[in-house]
């Protein structure tokens, strides 16, 4: 099997290969072609993990399906991983107007467009009781105080959109939220919300063809470089628990169905929800992404293997069982990740003392 993965220059798509190639007995022998736009993305030159790499167009560019086409027709591609936001926008849009000659594993195009744009989000979900009181608002807002009327002090604010904690910060007075406007000058719309102080947690879900099939929920503790970031977020988890928590998927299947009831979509794809508790213990959404995470491979390592599952369910394994699984792990398992390191998994019992 040939496997395109795009945008191996971020840690995601890399751990979703790894997971494959490392930690999956079905796809151990897996040939897998990275792609960037970054002639610098190291992934590009992991050549223990993929065999072939190209330096491609961006997605927006006249030439970009020209060179994919072209990449998927010299290895014979038999299912492309697409991770970066634009390319699955752009991806889902092509499925849609015009035949791949490769299998693609993602939601419809309206979807991906809506939960992109996380104010869009919030705002379907606004009556659930599933996210936190926000107020959406553009940097050319002139009556700021009107947010702290609504949220009070303490509250979040972070990009309407993107990935990674955007422009996020817990604001504490005008002058902060003024002064954080000015220094993110590419940030044209924010999205400020009541500050959760509690977990910060994620549960995946996979759907296939209108049925939930596998769940997962994590936690995530520390992040890798947090001190570069003001919010302390960086959206690459050093320190992190694998959870069993019902209750975290039950909110997370309750948010899919409003999204899929909205779009009138089939149930379809790979999905991460994240959540914040508040002050008691009540996890709210802070955000839905349409792929993977960057400690998936932390994941498949205890035995959640997410990207062996939606190969496998792409290559029309008949000996995929595809009742629903929530995945469950042993109790205390955590997992520690740095840049350039395997994860290591082990129970938190066993962390050296102070």
């Amino acid at each position: 099997m040939n496997i395109l993965f795009t945008g191996v220059g971020g840690p995601t798509p890399r751990s979703f290969a790894k997971s494959l190639k490392y930690h999956s007995e079905h796809f151990k022998d897996v040939k897998l072609i990275g792609t960037d736009i970054n002639p610098l993305a190291i992934g590009l030159y992991q050549k223990e993990l993929f065999d072939f790499a190209y330096v491609i167009p961006r997605p927006t560019e006249s030439n970009y399906w020209d060179v994919i086409e072209e990449i998927i027709e010299k290895h014979q591609v038999d299912v492309a991983v697409i991770m970066p936001e634009l390319e699955v926008v752009e991806w889902s849009k092509r499925i849609e107007s015009k035949a791949l000659n490769c299998k693609v594993f993602l939601p419809n195009s309206e979807i991906n467009g809506l939960l992109v744009d996380k104010s869009k989000t919030f705002e379907i979900l606004e009556n659930t009781g599933l996210v936190p009181q926000s107020v959406k608002f553009t940097r050319d807002e002139k009556n700021l105080e009107s947010i702290f009327d609504n949220l009070g002090n303490g509250f979040w604010v972070r990009s309407s959109s993107g990935t990674s904690g955007l422009g996020s910060l817990q604001i504490d007075g005008l002058n902060s939220l003024k002064n954080w406007i000015e220094i993110n000058p590419n940030v044209h719309e924010f999205l400020a919300s009541k500050f959760l102080s509690g977990r910060n947690l994620a549960c995946k879900l996979l759907y296939w063809k209108g049925n939930l099939v596998r769940t997962a929920c994590g936690e995530r503790v520390n992040y890798i470089m947090a001190k570069v970031s003001p919010s302390g977020i960086t959206g690459n988890t050093s320190f992190g628990r694998l959870l069993n928590e019902e209750n975290l998927v039950e909110r997370a299947v309750a948010a899919m169905d409003c999204i899929f009831e909205y779009t009138s979509a089939e149930k379809h794809g790979f999905y991460t929800v994240d959540f914040k508790e508040n002050e008691n213990g009540i996890a709210f959404i802070t955000e839905i992404n349409v792929r993977h995470v960057a400690f998936t491979q932390c994941f498949a390592m205890a035995g959640a293997n997410f990207p062996e599952d939606t190969v496998r369910l792409l290559s029309n394994d008949m000996s995929f069982d595809k009742s629903y699984k929530m995945y469950e792990f042993n109790p205390g398992t955590i997992f520690l990740r740095d840049v350039d390191e395997t994860p290591v998994m082990m129970l938190e019992n066993d962390l050296l003392s102070k």
